[in-house]
């Protein structure tokens, strides 16, 4: 089976492209989709319509909302959705599934979330399963991550996630989408940021399900 690893930067998956080189190749792609939902979905469908994976795994760092989940800890990503694509009204958060603009379960979304089906292949992973939550901003003011809390109560945000949750479901391809917590949301003091160990920990996740978990992932 073909497996497709996918990242905003090729930084983050550094020790796994060093660990790539020098392993057999012959079903397992890397593609670099650059920064942001936008970038992500046009390099995700132009990748699978040159050719279509049994899998994908998407790898990056985000950060989290949930300050139980240790820094450098990596999560699995259970269900996503684009927090950003709303308004604020009245002091609250209103989507586009609450001004009726997209019905809250017109396909790929299930009650306004991009939900991975796969569950099967979510279990073998043995981390942490969460939600998340993608946004065309790094969220920093305390408002808005209040906002974003009591709307979506998810523990990770990325820039990309749910760009790969919808390509995928529309494409019908299986597909993980795997985290690492380089920091708290809000928290801008780069010296209490945990990037290195963030890094290391998603690689040493990642070389695993492609050594050994992906001969076990069925489409």
């Amino acid at each position: 089976m073909n497996c497709l690893i996918a990242a905003a930067t090729s930084r983050e998956i550094a020790p796994f492209l060093d660990e790539y080189r020098s392993r057999d190749k012959a079903d397992l792609d890397i593609l670099i989709t650059g920064i942001g939902s936008t970038a992500t979905a046009y390099s995700m469908v132009k990748q699978i319509s040159i050719k279509k994976p049994g899998l994908v795994i998407q790898a990056g760092i985000g950060g989290c909302f949930d300050r139980n989940i240790p820094l450098g800890s990596v999560v699995v990503v259970k269900q996503d959705t684009i927090a950003d694509q709303s308004v604020i009204e009245h002091k609250q958060i209103m989507t586009m599934f609450d001004m009726s603009l997209i019905k809250p379960n017109q396909y790929p979304y299930r009650k306004g979330w991009l939900i991975n089906p796969h569950q099967e292949h979510i279990r073998k992973t043995k981390i942490k399963a969460v939600k998340a939550v993608t946004v065309n901003h790094i969220s920093t003011d305390k408002q808005m991550i209040a906002l974003y809390n009591k709307k979506f109560n998810a523990s990770i945000e990325s820039m990309e996630g749910a760009a790969l949750h919808y390509v995928c479901l529309m494409e019908k391809i299986p597909f993980l989408q795997i985290r690492s917590v380089s920091n708290y949301i809000g928290e801008r003091d780069k010296k209490k940021w945990k990037m290195q160990a963030a890094i290391d920990n998603l690689n040493a996740v990642l070389i695993y399900l492609t050594s050994t978990l992906t001969l076990n992932f069925k489409p």
